[in-house]
């Protein structure tokens, strides 16, 4: 067994056949005396999606600017995520620095999105494009 076996499930059969493939492999290492973890969780981002995502962050950060600048793309990120996030209702932290010199901005990264929630950020920020 390798040491990472990352398994997706979309269809009643094909969760049982890919779930006792996990177990088989699990066996072997917990027989050797390996400690193992199992996570279940809603699938993220799909490749396409993220595709698309930094397609328009790109061609954001290419032709607008933000308070007065043109911004990278890790900022427009930052920004747009935290609209949406706003949007939906989801807090969005400010917070005094660490090092006590401003403020820092905490909230969820995009990675850590389910498809779903992807598919609304990208469409969010499609309608901030067209609405800007």
């Amino acid at each position: 067994m390798t040491d990472r076996l990352t398994l997706s499930l979309w269809e009643e059969s094909q969760a049982h056949k890919a779930i006792n493939h996990l177990w088989k492999n699990a066996r072997v290492a917990v027989r050797q005396g390996r400690r193992m973890v199992a996570e279940l969780r809603p699938e993220k981002r799909s490749d396409a999606q993220n595709a698309m995502l930094h397609a328009l962050l790109t061609e954001i950060a290419k032709t607008r600017e933000w308070a007065g600048a043109k911004r990278d793309v890790e900022t427009w990120k930052r920004l747009l995520t935290a609209a949406w996030l706003r949007a939906r209702g989801e807090s969005v932290e400010v917070l005094p620095a660490l090092d006590g010199c401003g403020i820092d901005v905490v909230f969820r990264r995009t990675s850590s999105l389910t498809r779903a929630e992807c598919g609304e950020l990208v469409d969010f920020i499609e309608a901030w494009r067209a609405g800007a």
